[in-house]
C-alpha cells in the first residue's frame, strides 16, 4: 500500500469533473486501499479520488465513533459512482478539507440523504445517512464535480479565505 499525494487548492485538477467507474478490478481495489491509507495518515474523515489526482467517481468516508472519537476500518464506506436519491432538512456544518488545509467554515448541507452507489465489486447499494455522515458524503461528492467547500461560501467569507491563503503563503 502506498501513501498518495493529496492535491491542494488551487491545483487545477481539483476543478475537473470525475468520470464514472466502469471497471471494478484490482487496479480499483489498489486505489481504494491506497486512498484509505492516505486518508488515515492525514487524519481525514473523507477523501475523493480527484484529491489524489485520479479523475474517477470514487470516494471514501470514515467517521470517528462518538464513544471514543476513533476511526475503525469496519466503519469505512467505499463509495463508487454515487448518486443522491433523496435529501431533506438543511443544516449548517463546520467543514474542513484535506485539499484546503487549515481552513474551516460553516457550509449549508442536507441533514438527511439517501445514496445510491456501487461497492468495490460493482454491486449496487443504497444507504441512508444523517448528520456528520450525510455531510461528509455531500462534501466528497462535490469533489467529484470539481466543487470545493469554499465555493459554497458567501463572498465575504470567500475573501477571508483568500486573505488567509495569501498570508499562509507569505509566512
Amino acid at each position: 500500500m502506498a501513501i498518495l499525494e493529496v492535491l491542494s487548492y488551487p491545483n487545477d485538477i481539483l476543478r475537473k469533473k470525475s468520470s464514472k467507474v466502469e471497471k471494478f478490478d484490482s487496479k480499483l481495489h489498489v486505489l481504494l486501499d491506497d486512498m484509505y491509507e492516505t486518508m488515515m495518515q492525514r487524519d481525514g474523515v473523507g477523501l475523493a479520488a480527484v484529491q489524489v489526482g485520479v479523475l474517477q467517481r470514487v470516494l471514501l468516508v470514515n467517521i470517528p465513533r462518538e464513544e471514543d472519537g476513533k476511526q475503525y476500518k469496519e466503519d469505512l464506506y467505499e463509495i463508487i459512482n454515487p448518486v443522491i436519491l433523496h435529501k431533506s432538512d438543511e443544516i449548517y456544518w463546520d467543514e474542513g478539507c484535506l485539499s484546503v488545509p487549515g481552513f474551516y467554515e460553516k457550509v449549508k448541507r442536507y441533514k438527511n440523504i439517501s445514496l445510491g452507489y456501487q461497492d468495490r465489486f460493482g454491486n449496487e447499494r443504497v444507504l441512508k445517512a444523517e448528520g456528520f455522515l450525510a455531510v461528509a458524503f455531500q462534501h466528497e461528492m462535490d469533489h467529484l464535480e470539481g466543487i470545493l467547500f469554499i465555493d459554497k461560501l458567501s463572498i465575504l467569507k470567500r475573501k477571508k479565505f483568500e486573505k488567509e491563503l495569501k498570508k499562509a503563503k507569505i509566512s
